[in-house]
């Protein structure tokens, strides 16, 4: 039976979908949607022709044919000791019946995909519901932690997967009793519903947010944050100036703070605590992916969710892009693997197999 997004709880529908609906009932902007609910068995039927895809069509129907977002809301994900980031599969820009029933499906195998079989480390795959939400087309989009003592917010132009999926260096903000301090990266790529893009140089180094929009967004993750009683990792979306919240769930690990300034000359954003030595391995992709060996520390352009087979085995990372609220962060933090990001050219200025000490503290790499 399909169930509105707004009533959904974290015990029968998983914690994205319990999260979003409990927002939902709290009067935060979150879109509309509808969750399928998941086989009592994984690996069950998933939505067939019936009564649960003729629900769906009338949903669709009465929504008028929207295009939206399908999204994982798994028994084990967004929880406050797992929060499975990134690990099954979503989808963006779906339009029509066959083809959110198809996307349904994707959702479902996912439990079985070679991440997240890593990410449980063999333990069993969890039920999983589905999230149907009316999709925003976002002009600038990200994710904020909150804490007490204030929010850090991520933001990139465009569709969100840039930012979590560490595609783009996002512009960082800090928000705190309503000061913003701010940190513009160099944003690249752009992405929406026809693909990824060049961003024009001109705005690459141009400001996501202003600093009234920041404090907006940090007063929204304290509301959430209040409204699920701890502390939130957001994701959130901004649409011809209308602000929505698009994901939440407990904080598993906080990020390490600014170090401050750089006492080595290659240095980068620290992602996650600790210190690591071992063979720099090169990874530019996943055809790179069978080199790797326990104990390596990858050197690599990004890592998205399906480098988490990886991080079970490597020492530490370093990325030459990618935010400290982006999905791989998280994993390194919950591995408690050392991570320093958004080191320039590092995949070329450091040697392949050379030993390499990281600290995911300071942002210090020495070769």
């Amino acid at each position: 039976m399909l169930v509105p997004l707004a009533v959904a709880t974290v015990d029968a529908y998983g914690g994205k979908a319990g999260g979003l609906g409990a927002l939902i009932r709290a009067g935060l902007p979150v879109p509309a949607g509808a969750v399928v609910p998941g086989p009592p068995d994984p690996a069950g039927a998933v939505v067939a022709d019936g009564a649960p895809a003729d629900e769906l069509g009338r949903w669709l129907e009465r929504m008028g044919d929207p295009v939206v977002a399908v999204r994982s809301s798994a028994a084990n994900e967004d929880t406050a000791l797992t929060s499975a980031a990134g690990q099954h599969d979503s989808f963006l820009g779906v339009q029509g019946l066959a083809a959110v029933l198809d996307a349904v499906r994707a959702c479902r195998a996912s439990v079985w995909s070679a991440r997240a079989v890593a990410y449980r480390n063999g333990s069993e795959a969890p039920s999983m519901a589905v999230i149907v939400q009316l999709q925003v087309d976002a002009d600038v989009s990200g994710v904020m932690f909150t804490s007490s003592s204030g929010v850090t917010i991520e933001a990139s132009w465009g569709l969100g997967p840039s930012v979590v999926e560490g595609r783009v260096t996002p512009d960082r903000y800090e928000v705190a009793n309503g000061a913003v301090t701010r940190t513009i990266a160099d944003k690249q790529t752009t992405l929406d519903r026809d693909g990824i893009h060049e961003v024009p140089t001109s705005r690459r180094r141009t400001a996501t947010l202003d600093d009234a929009t920041a404090v907006r967004l940090a007063n929204l993750g304290h509301q959430a944050a209040t409204a699920l009683g701890a502390p939130q990792d957001l994701e959130w979306a901004i649409a011809d100036h209308a602000l929505w919240l698009l994901q939440s769930r407990p904080i598993t690990a906080q990020p390490p703070a600014d170090a401050g300034s750089p006492t080595t000359p290659l240095h980068g954003t620290p992602g996650s605590h600790g210190t690591a030595t071992g063979p720099a391995r090169i990874v530019r992709g996943p055809a790179d992916f069978p080199h790797v060996r326990p104990g390596d520390i990858l050197v690599c352009p990004y890592t998205d969710p399906a480098w988490t087979p990886l991080l079970s085995i490597a020492a530490g990372v370093v990325t030459e892009q990618g935010g400290i609220l982006s999905h791989a962060a998280i994993i390194a933090r919950e591995r408690k693997i050392p991570a320093v990001l958004n080191v320039p050219q590092a995949t070329t200025r450091i040697p392949a197999n050379k030993p390499l000490t990281i600290n995911g503290t300071t942002g210090a790499v020495e070769v």
